[in-house]
């Protein structure tokens, strides 16, 4: 009897990529984490980026020669800060596509769209600080893309049926009054950045005025204003995701991991970049350190006080 040869049924790789638009959502989230990663490897080196050395015309080391390298070290916590902002959001997003998404819950599918929107969208408040940050750009071309083919096509997972809301209790409380306090501070840096720029804490480490700024490079103003946006954008995108989570999230050991490695990379960049500049007002930390003790607080209650733990 003669064989018949093998039939392949695939119909070719992009469709597998594609799927049912998780593999999309995936790799927007495992593109924010690696982003994010660089922003803090660049920062701990003290560099910049190609483009922000053209746009200034002077280097980290040349700026450093002013005010003992304290204006290159203010720059450098916010970019540390928000690489750590951007782990965090696409930690949570890896748990949101892999756990209440593939489940089919609404409420997933809805808290990555209205996350997704703020943070894109977030973009545009840079074109007020006559800079265009091109790397950013690119990017933000390239995933858009991809976010919302995966938003169309893992719509067809949604169950009809209205999301469950879970029974609330003490951690989850705690966390959820933490996760207003997120995205209250995103719109706080955002709406700083857009306006001042600085707060006093800020002007008196760096020990400069903006006027002394502004006579050292014109294009040192703009610059820190982008990051400061960029910044204030992803925590306020933290916190909208993190309040999605906790008030439509079913506690599971998965959910109380994503939550918990979100926590440390945006807290501990956060928090842990200050001392290692010198940066040690405790005004300005309060915030910071106030929302780590809670959430970590939050998490441990959590696991001996939810009614509705579930196993995945």
């Amino acid at each position: 009897m003669v064989q018949e040869p093998e039939r392949h049924t695939d119909s070719g790789l992009v469709p597998v990529l594609i799927g049912d638009g998780r593999p999309l959502l995936s790799l927007t989230a495992m593109a924010l984490i690696l982003s994010g990663g660089f922003a803090v490897f660049l920062g701990m080196r003290n560099e910049f980026l190609p483009h922000d050395v053209a746009f200034l015309g002077m280097t980290p080391q040349q700026l450093c020669a002013v005010n003992e390298c304290r204006i290159v070290h203010f720059m450098i916590h916010d970019r540390i800060s928000f690489g750590g902002a951007l782990i965090a959001i696409g930690t949570v997003y890896l748990w949101l596509i892999h756990f209440p998404l593939a489940a089919g819950e609404r409420w997933a599918w809805r808290l990555l769209a209205v996350s997704g929107a703020q943070g894109f969208a977030s973009f545009l408040a840079y074109l007020g600080y006559g800079y265009l940050d091109v790397w950013h750009a690119v990017a933000t071309m390239v995933l858009l893309p991809c976010f919302l083919l995966g938003l169309v096509k893992s719509r067809t997972l949604v169950h009809s049926g209205p999301s469950i809301r879970p029974r609330f209790d003490l951690g989850r409380v705690v966390l959820l009054l933490t996760a207003f306090g997120m995205a209250d501070g995103g719109v706080t840096i955002l709406l700083v950045g857009m306006t001042c720029v600085f707060v006093p804490e800020d002007l008196a480490f760096m020990g400069i005025t903006p006027q002394e700024l502004e006579a050292i490079n014109p294009r040192l103003i703009p610059l820190i204003a982008h990051d400061r946006a960029g910044f204030g954008g992803a925590v306020l995108c933290c916190g909208l995701l993190a309040a999605g989570c906790v008030y439509y999230g079913r506690p599971s050991k998965a959910w109380r991991q994503a939550l918990t490695l979100a926590g440390i990379a945006g807290f501990g960049t956060a928090i842990g970049v200050h001392p290692a500049i010198g940066y040690t007002d405790w005004w300005h930390l309060l915030p910071a350190v106030a929302g780590a003790l809670l959430w970590g607080i939050g998490v441990i209650l959590t696991r001996s006080t939810s009614p509705d733990e579930v196993s995945a």
